[in-house]
């Protein structure tokens, strides 16, 4: 039975048919981005069933993408030798767990470029953790999450656009408030200690915060796709909801949001 009251025998696979991206991106350097995706992989790769996200693997490979600013020549690295090498991000996602890590150093005139071939070469896996705010703005992730350090470090002026696209941000405790330019649907996250560790408790909290989001994105996209001029059916509204094994409310919710009048309930669901 799912959440509904409905027996499914074949889970819904919405987000089966393409790798699930990630992105994680910070108001600057050495802000934690790193850490962040490797407690992501390490979670994942070590998970049991069942998995978040609705993946269709009980074991999903998970491939990682690091990007580095240069200022005049572009290279894509798949290199084990280089992307092993001891100390750096790339040797600590492939430890990690990430099945297939590459390397992305270029300037920002190349990098769409590179982002859409790495992606393609990562197209077999079930995940993709992409590390790197210019690269997060090409490949269009399903989740954004962005880390905002001590409030004197501040918020670089080209980072401030991807915060305000983020999904969910990370402000350290000690904050006094959340800065301005945060969207109005973000989900706010604040760790007890800064510098972040993203262990234990905290890694759970994030991963739920993101399959949380990912559910609504989808209900949305589904309400959007269904509905006719503004408006749905309750009977079409109610099989969103069990497609996806959600709460009818979550459905309702969304519509309220998107502004689709549901009609006819039937049931009083909505």
């Amino acid at each position: 039975m799912n959440k509904n009251g409905v027996d499914k025998s074949t889970p819904c696979e919405f987000m089966n048919s393409k790798p699930f991206i990630i992105g994680v991106g910070g108001a600057h350097s050495a802000v934690g981005k790193t850490t962040l995706a490797e407690a992501i992989i390490r979670y994942l790769e070590s998970r049991k069933p069942p998995q978040p996200f609705r993946l269709r693997s009980t074991q999903p490979l998970i491939g990682a993408i690091k990007y580095t600013k240069t200022p005049l020549y572009a290279s894509l690295i798949d290199d084990e030798s280089i992307i092993g090498e001891t100390g750096k991000d790339t040797s600590k996602l492939s430890g990690a767990g990430a099945r297939k890590v590459l390397w992305i150093k270029s300037p920002q005139s190349d990098l769409e470029e590179l982002v859409a071939v790495a992606l393609s070469r990562l197209s077999d896996m079930d995940v993709i953790v992409i590390e790197g705010n210019s690269a997060i703005e090409f490949a269009k992730p399903d989740i954004v999450i962005f880390i905002i350090g001590e409030p004197e470090n501040g918020i670089k002026h080209t980072a401030e656009g991807l915060m305000g696209r983020a999904d969910i941000v990370i402000v350290p405790k000690m904050s006094q408030a959340s800065p301005p330019g945060i969207g109005e649907y973000a989900k706010i996250y604040t760790p007890e200690k800064y510098p972040y560790k993203f262990d234990g408790a905290e890694i759970q909290d994030i991963i739920t915060f993101m399959e949380d989001t990912a559910n609504k994105k989808e209900i949305k996209r589904l309400l959007t796709e269904r509905s006719v001029d503004a408006r749905l059916t309750c009977n079409s509204a109610r099989m969103i909801a069990e497609e996806l094994d959600v709460p009818y409310i979550e459905v309702g919710k969304a519509a309220n949001e998107l502004k689709i009048k549901i009609k006819n309930c039937e049931l009083g669901c909505f």
